[in-house]
């Protein structure tokens, strides 16, 4: 039933059923693309976890394992330890194949959110299941990995984003990332509104988004170098505790400053092509935009992150960091 759940989901189908037992608890559909597991007993490191996929449409890589960790559990091979919600973000775009419909549903996070249309719809009702979860679940730690894959290539394929927060980051996680084979964490700067930032923010919660990879079409995905990922998600899943690495593997960097699209007349300096942590010297012109200007590289060498110069005016254009070091 799991795995039909993510295809019927997929497919814009109506489950066959919307409740049944699995082995070590059972599930129930709580809203369209919304799944909850709900365990007999809790593991003694259970987090109250939600895991979401498909924000943006065309990653379809997480969509892929998630597919595979549920599969496992339905078969027997895993026994379900802690509560999670498992979350289809946007389903019309995944059928599409597209990364959004109408707008990008992942700045659309935040409670006074003022727009109107189906993705902001979609992100009111994510966002009501996200508290309503953690709401019938207040004993245990809140946990939310959003799982995406990046539209171009990286010096570090697998990264992580973790969204700005007062809430600090619990140092297991450092480990837990360095041994799902993370290469590399980005803190961010500021308020973002972003999905992973919705559940840190108003709920405390240890959030990340993950970038896993490329996004590449359903079938086209070599799942291999996500296996250590998968590992982690299982043991989340059995509420036990995950292998653990050594951060000092791990590349860290901090936001310096977003390159944002303020007129229709708007490039970015470079190619398009360019991977995500590519450095720019100083004096290096990255962008010039008809009301804002050009942005040159001060003294202190950019790395460039989430290039995209065909963003919707206002919206960022690429996120330019600096080398951090490692959480104390």
């Amino acid at each position: 039933m799991l795995s039909e759940w993510l295809d019927q989901g997929l497919e814009g189908r109506s489950p066959s059923s919307r409740e049944g037992r699995i082995p070590g608890g059972r599930y129930r559909l709580v809203a369209p693309g919304v799944l909850e597991l709900l365990p007999e007993t809790t593991g003694a490191e259970a987090r109250a976890g939600v895991l979401s996929v498909g924000i943006h449409g065309n990653e379809t890589a997480p969509i892929e394992l998630l597919g595979e960790v549920l599969a496992r559990l339905e078969a027997g091979l895993l026994h379900l330890g802690a509560p999670l919600l498992v979350m289809l973000g946007n389903p019309e775009a995944i059928r599409r194949g597209q990364r959004y419909v109408d707008t990008n549903l992942n700045r659309l996070f935040r409670r006074d959110l003022e727009e109107t249309g189906d993705e902001a719809d979609r992100a009111r009702a994510l966002m009501a299941e996200v508290d309503a979860f953690y709401g019938r679940h207040p004993g245990l730690p809140p946990l939310h990995y959003d799982l995406h894959t990046a539209i171009r290539d990286s010096r570090f394929p697998r990264f992580v984003v973790e969204p700005f927060g007062e809430t600090p980051t619990p140092q297991e996680q450092w480990r837990w990332m360095a041994a799902a084979d993370i290469q590399a964490v980005l803190h961010q700067h500021r308020h973002s509104w972003t999905f992973s930032h919705y559940s840190k923010h108003y709920h405390g919660a240890a959030s990340f988004t993950l970038e896993l990879g490329r996004a590449l079409p359903f079938g086209h995905n070599d799942l291999a170098p996500l296996a250590p990922m998968g590992c982690l998600l299982e043991a989340l899943v059995e509420g036990r505790a995950p292998a653990t690495g050594d951060p000092a593997d791990m590349a860290f960097f901090r936001a310096e400053h977003e390159l944002m699209r303020r007129d229709p007349d708007f490039r970015l300096c470079f190619p398009d092509d360019t991977p995500n942590f590519t450095e720019f010297g100083p004096g290096t012109r990255l962008a010039e935009d008809a009301s804002a200007g050009a942005f040159d590289v001060g003294e202190t060498p950019l790395s460039v992150v989430f290039p995209n110069a065909d963003v919707e005016i206002g919206a960022r254009a690429a996120l330019l960091v600096v080398p951090s070091p490692p959480p104390a």
